[in-house]
């Protein structure tokens, strides 16, 4: 290894010293930034019900690669993902592509066998709500599901109420698509809750 010239190491020197001088200093503008940055803004259906809500998680979808959604889990402070269904919360989806509402209900009900057993009876009509609750869908549109943390569950479209039930063991395995330990996305439910 050959030596710098007197020049060039003076140099050097100035270089690395700036560096470690500034580093602090970026590191706190950073920080500051961060700070300043605005929270994520409650959607506007969830004003009334959940004011206190916060953006507790998200997270991203993919299928093969490809981004299908992302996710985002409102809650008021205090909120307990051991026992989720029991709180005030939303759930919201904003689509990255076009799908059938239809698909949406009949994937829902298939993820919702994962959590818990339930009726073919059940099956059928919560299906039925869910066509109703769930349009077809395009690129940026938004899907809202929230719970009463009582078995109450509204479903809005682009903030526009679609459907609404009461029952309480719909509300636990609808939602515990992505809150229950049993999802089949346990990374997202993770983002989610605030985990990873």
């Amino acid at each position: 290894m050959t030596a710098l010239p007197p020049r060039a190491h003076r140099r050097q020197t100035l270089v690395w010293s700036a560096a470690f001088v500034l580093a602090p200093s970026l590191t706190s503008m950073s920080n500051l930034i961060h700070a300043m940055t605005p929270a994520a803004e409650l959607p506007g259906e969830l004003r009334s019900p959940l004011p206190a809500g916060r953006l507790v998680g998200k997270g991203v979808l993919r299928f093969f690669g490809l981004r299908v959604y992302e996710a985002r889990l409102w809650a008021a402070p205090g909120f307990m993902p051991d026992d989720y269904a029991r709180h005030r919360f939303a759930l919201e989806l904003v689509y990255d592509r076009k799908l059938e509402g239809q698909a949406i209900a009949e994937r829902s009900i298939a993820e919702m066998r994962r959590v818990g057993s339930f009726t073919e009876e059940q099956a059928r009509q919560w299906l039925e709500l869910m066509k109703q609750a769930f349009p077809d869908v395009q690129a940026q549109d938004r899907l809202l599901g929230l719970n009463d943390g009582q078995g109450e569950v509204r479903f809005f479209h682009n903030g526009r109420q679609t459907a609404q039930l009461r029952d309480a063991e719909y509300a636990r395995l609808f939602f515990g698509i992505w809150l229950s330990p049993q999802t089949s996305a346990p990374a997202m439910r993770s983002s989610l809750l605030g985990l990873g």
